[in-house]
């Protein structure tokens, strides 16, 4: 039988056989065709490659040099003959003939033509231009082509002719035919293989099968078709079923007779009949029928060919869909722990995280979610066994649903699942809360309105962060009528457990930052110290974040001035705060000292530079960076103010008149840096001038920048020109946001001045005579001032600072008394020497003077000027 194939095959007979005989047969006319085109292309490009290659030659020849000068000799064969035959080897030519406008030849490939006329035609040549020819010369057939020989005047004097013969012009297709023929042959073998090899495809593909064989074959396909388990339909253009096979008549239960009747005729739903008597395109889908769910696919067949119709596939995916079911639910709640994952704990506040939980939860698991934590973790410490507990987050479908409001305090009873679960750390799950007498003792009264309201089934989850318990989360359904389960349980305890973690950070962010704040509060001055220099208000705002290092202090100094001082730490949280204290207290301490602001900002930074020095790279703290200090010194006597910043933001003015300035202030490098020297700016303070001094949380933040802020700023004292200090914080806090993102620290000083009547300076000459007169002046003064208790431990002050003065400073020397809150004694000299208190000893004749200054005065003490120094004296007034 096998053999009786191939053979069928072969003879033609088979739809294989002929399909390779007809590509043979056209290959093999490809090929003649090939081969001929090939050989008349190669005759064509050889005669037109001979033609070139004679003009080129000739041209050569002719314009050679010497060339024109031979053909004027007696003898130009003798020049000529030997060049020319030395070009033509040269170039493969079969002959070059050079000859004079007669046409009589003076070169030859033959000797015995030399003398005789030049076959060809020369008139064009002797115009001057060129000829290409095939004629029949001396030698055969050719091809020639004739040039014109030129002397420097451009006359013709001779022509030149060069040419190749006929026989070696085919020569070169004669040469070719065995190659072209050669690769026509291989080109009919390889596409006489390639029929081979698809006739044999199409043979395999057919089995050489006859009709009968083809008929059977058909019927195999037929009951192949009936015998699988998806459902195939074939309807026509009209609308009507043209086949359905077994399965198709079991999912869509068909009648006996329904072949070649119409679609809508079969009693199928109307949905699944509109779509098979459609004919569009379908993919997968689902239509209910009956009881089946069935995925429909439908493909017109009209498209590829075949006629008017379409192919419907069905198939039975009632338990896939089952299964399609399960599946979606777990990846929802893999989504859910996701979510929580990113949801949960966005910020370190423990109502917040609560919050957060308890909107996830609802309504994607739960249609009622409540999360009750101890007091103590809202404060920040670790709860106890036995402690109340508080509902700090709710979240539901209704918002009347009887249950705890957020506020409430709740003390459960011992049998609840809540009072369990806190005990136990074990979540607990009530499926059925009508058959739970637990959860119902409660509150008889209140469990009776939650029954009524729908609520149906409960799960209580500890929140649970290692062995701690910190409150519980409860999860309530009332929509939804499937009660929880074991699986749901797992769920829930794995969203609370992550959201345990959250509220328990939370927690303890929550204590630092009560600690930071209680030590910020400590730091910070709680009231301002008395002085007459500056009336002052000030304002100090936390940062969004948590603690911050900002700090402010007024402090007042000899002379009835007053030193103002704003700084700032970056960063946040204790070690920010902590640092802030230890500055603060450095500049309490250097302020003392009556430093300038200058020297003050110098000694600051060093300090700065030696604490991050003795920080380790293993300490828990970091070093002091981006520390920056602005001070200010302001006298109320001359109205002018000394200024020095290190990398803070300028002051800010406010004069009389309402206008606003920044001064210019120089702007030195931040504490810490060290090398660059601070310096000052002297500000010229009307009576009446209001200074604000301010950290860079005011004026800068994420959404504007340090410009911006300054002229809201600006704007700001603008709109508040003539109110109280007070009255201009308030004014400048409304443009801020209610939570700022770094902390803010502002001072409004508005300036008063000493009058004239309060203020007498004296110049002393340096002789010891001079001291009665200023004692003299001193009472006087005194009694104009109603200040007569005070004369004589006055007199007896400045007689000793006076005196010591002359004996050993340097003049000039000058004394000077205010009338301020205090009475000030001053007296200043050029001598840079500071006087010490000591006690003396019995036998010592002075040295007493000093200790009675300090027992006679409130405070005494030494500054340094550019000028020399300046002891002074302060008593209280009577």
């Amino acid at each position: 039988m096998r053999s009786g194939r191939r053979w069928s095959a072969r003879s033609g007979r088979s739809v294989a056989g002929q399909v390779f005989m007809l590509q043979v047969v056209i290959v093999l006319l490809l090929v003649v065709s090939a081969v001929v085109a090939q050989v008349l292309q190669v005759r064509h490009d050889s005669s037109t490659e001979a033609r070139n290659r004679s003009v080129a030659v000739a041209e050569s020849f002719a314009n050679a040099p010497g060339t024109a000068a031979a053909l004027l000799l007696p003898d130009p064969t003798a020049v000529l003959q030997p060049k020319a035959e030395a070009a033509r080897k040269a170039t493969g030519v079969d002959f070059i003939v050079v000859m004079n406008t007669e046409g009589i030849r003076y070169t030859h490939p033959k000797p015995d033509r030399i003398g005789k006329k030049f076959v060809g035609d020369i008139g064009p040549a002797l115009a001057g231009g060129t000829v290409t020819q095939e004629v029949k010369g001396t030698i055969g057939e050719l091809v020639q082509a004739v040039v014109p020989v030129r002397d420097a005047g451009g006359k013709v004097v001779g022509l030149v002719a060069a040419g190749i013969t006929t026989a070696h012009v085919g020569g070169t297709a004669d040469q070719q035919l065995p190659l072209l023929l050669a690769s026509a042959a291989a080109a009919l073998a390889l596409a006489t293989g390639g029929t081979a090899l698809v006739s044999r495809r199409l043979r395999r593909q057919t089995h050489g099968l006859g009709p009968d064989e083809m008929t059977r074959m058909y019927e195999h396909h037929d009951a192949v078709l009936h015998s699988v388990r998806e459902g195939v339909l074939i309807v026509g253009g009209d609308g009507r079923l043209i086949l359905a096979n077994d399965e198709a008549q079991r999912l869509l239960d068909l009648p006996a007779d329904a072949e070649r009747r119409r679609v809508r005729d079969l009693g199928l739903d109307r949905d699944t009949a509109e779509l098979i008597a459609s004919g569009r395109m379908a993919t997968d889908e689902v239509h209910l029928v009956k009881d089946r769910l069935l995925a429909v696919n439908q493909r017109p067949i009209e498209v590829r060919g075949g006629p008017p119709g379409s192919v419907i596939t069905l198939r039975d995916s009632t338990e896939l869909r089952a299964l399609s079911g399960r599946a979606e639910v777990a990846r929802e709640r893999l989504n859910m722990l996701y979510d929580a994952g990113v949801g949960i704990g966005t910020s370190l506040d423990v109502t917040r995280t609560a919050e957060e939980l308890a909107e996830l939860a609802v309504p994607r698991f739960a249609d009622y979610a409540a999360i009750d934590l101890y007091d103590a973790v809202l404060k920040g410490e670790e709860p106890k066994p036995g402690d109340t507990v508080r509902r700090v987050a709710f979240a539901g479908l209704r918002k009347d649903a009887p249950l705890y409001q957020v506020g409430e305090r709740i003390r459960f009873v011992p049998s609840s699942p809540q009072a369990r679960c806190l005990a136990t750390g074990e979540s607990v799950v009530e499926p059925r809360l009508r058959d739970a007498p637990g959860w119902r003792a409660q509150d008889v009264e209140v469990a009776g309105r939650i029954l009524e309201f729908g609520i149906h089934s409960l799960i209580t989850v500890p929140l649970r962060a290692g062995n701690l318990v910190l409150g519980v989360a409860n999860f309530c359904r009332s929509e939804k009528l499937a009660p929880f389960d074991t699986e749901e349980l797992a769920l829930a305890e794995e969203l609370v457990a992550r959201a345990a973690v959250s509220i328990d950070n939370a927690r303890r962010y929550t204590r630092e930052h009560s600690m930071a704040v209680a030590l910020q509060r400590s730091l910070l001055p709680r009231s301002l110290p008395e002085q007459s220099a500056l009336e002052i208000a000030y304002r100090y705002l936390p940062a969004q974040a948590g603690v911050g290092g900002d700090w402010f202090d007024v402090l007042p100094l000899s002379g009835a001035r007053v030193a103002l001082v704003v700084g700032d730490v970056v960063g946040h949280g204790l070690h920010a705060a902590a640092t802030m204290g230890r500055l603060r207290t450095a500049v309490h301490n250097f302020a003392a000292l009556d430093m300038t602001p200058d020297e003050l900002l110098s000694l600051l930074d060093e300090l700065v530079g030696r604490i991050d020095q003795d920080e380790t790279p293993t300490d828990s703290t970091a070093p002091v960076t981006g520390a920056t200090c602005l001070y200010a010194i302001y006298d109320p006597v001359s109205r002018r103010c000394t200024v020095a910043r290190a990398g803070h933001p300028p002051p800010a003015l406010l004069r009389p008149d309402g206008t606003v300035e920044f001064p210019d202030v120089p702007t030195g490098p931040p504490l810490g840096v060290g090398g660059l020297p601070f310096e000052t700016a002297d500000l010229e303070l009307p009576e009446g001038s209001s200074l604000v001094l301010y950290t860079d949380g005011l004026v800068e933040d994420r959404q504007r920048d340090i410009d911006e802020g300054l002229e809201l700023l600006a704007g700001a004292l603008e709109s508040a020109a003539g109110g109280a200090p007070e009255e201009t914080c308030a004014a400048v806090l409304e443009r801020l946001p209610a939570r700022p993102s770094d902390d803010v620290a502002l001072i409004v000083a508005r300036t008063r001045a000493l009058g004239a009547d309060q203020v007498a300076e004296w110049q002393v000459p340096a002789d010891p005579a001079a001291v009665s007169e200023v004692r003299s002046k001193v009472t006087r003064q005194l009694a104009d001032w109603d200040l007569d208790e005070l004369s004589f431990t006055t007199e007896l002050i400045l007689s000793e600072l006076v005196t010591n003065a002359i004996r050993y400073g340097r003049a000039p020397i000058g004394v000077r008394l205010l009338r301020d809150r205090t009475l000030i004694c001053e007296v200043s000299d050029a001598s840079t020497t500071s006087p010490h208190l000591r006690y003396a000893a019995s036998t010592d004749e002075g040295g007493r003077g000093l200790f009675l200054v300090a027992q006679m005065a409130e405070r005494w003490g030494t500054r340094y000027t550019p000028a020399g120094k300046v002891i002074w004296a302060e008593q209280p007034l009577p």
